[in-house]
């Protein structure tokens, strides 16, 4: 193997074990398109989501008005903001966002904003997935621009942390995870992660909704184990330049 193809091979078993170290960290500000994540479209046709230039926090942002119980925005393909939460020492999930109006049976009034990372697998029965959630707190129209944001300290926790609650226990309502599952297996498995109004186990009525998201992030902090094995294949990439020059002389 060539030093070159060693180099290249190296490269990529560093990237492999970072990429299984999900999510990652980006911010998805709309002006390069969608980025993976999606909003809410109505069944009938009538309003939806789509990407504004007009109204974002100094960028585009993705805006939905629609007449709905709540309204959501998630992605499942964007990879930075998927996959073992657990392979991170921390991470930060947050955004911007405002509501231009929520209106309900024409009183003006607040919704708050949960976010949600769902698990598909391992799921219990009659349900879509099991998942943990946090209120990162309350959206009405004369809040303006607010950034929210959560930071999840002990990816490796079983207990549901202060704040956090769970989705797919017995009742299926309430806050609870389902038996056997635990804060850190949820969090080993996110398939989606979502900003939603609907928090799990609350009823809601039709609400007309505008409300816009933006600057949508994830920020992760890689245990130390993965800085080591980073530096220690940069260390190894400069042995083998350095024993080729040696060995060229």
């Amino acid at each position: 193997m060539t030093l070159t193809k060693a180099m290249m091979a190296l490269l990529l078993s560093v990237a492999g074990g970072a990429a299984m170290a999900a999510p990652g960290s980006t911010t998805v500000d709309f002006s390069h398109g969608l980025d993976g994540w999606w909003g809410m479209q109505p069944a009938n046709g009538i309003g939806g989501s789509g990407i504004d230039t007009t109204l974002g926090n100094s960028a585009p942002a993705l805006r939905t008005v629609i007449e709905n119980f709540g309204v959501t925005w998630g992605t499942s393909s964007n990879q930075a903001f998927l996959g073992d939460y657990t392979k991170a020492g921390a991470v930060t999930l947050g955004l911007d966002i405002k509501a231009q109006s929520i209106n309900y049976f024409g009183q003006d009034v607040s919704r708050n904003v949960v976010v949600e990372l769902r698990d598909y697998d391992n799921k219990p029965a009659d349900l879509p997935y099991t998942s943990v959630f946090f209120n990162l707190g309350s959206i009405d129209a004369t809040k303006g621009w607010q950034h929210l944001s959560v930071t999840i300290s002990d990816t490796k926790a079983t207990q549901l942390p202060a704040g956090w609650g769970g989705y797919g226990g017995p009742d299926a309502t309430g806050p609870t995870l389902p038996p056997g599952r635990t804060f850190a297996s949820v969090l080993s498995s996110v398939d989606e992660v979502v900003f939603t109004t609907l928090q799990p186990g609350y009823v809601y009525g039709f609400t007309n909704f505008d409300v816009a998201v933006d600057n949508i992030s994830v920020s992760a902090v890689p245990e130390p184990a993965t800085y080591g094995m980073m530096m220690g294949g940069l260390g190894l990439v400069g042995w083998m330049a350095r024993r080729r020059r040696n060995a060229a002389r």
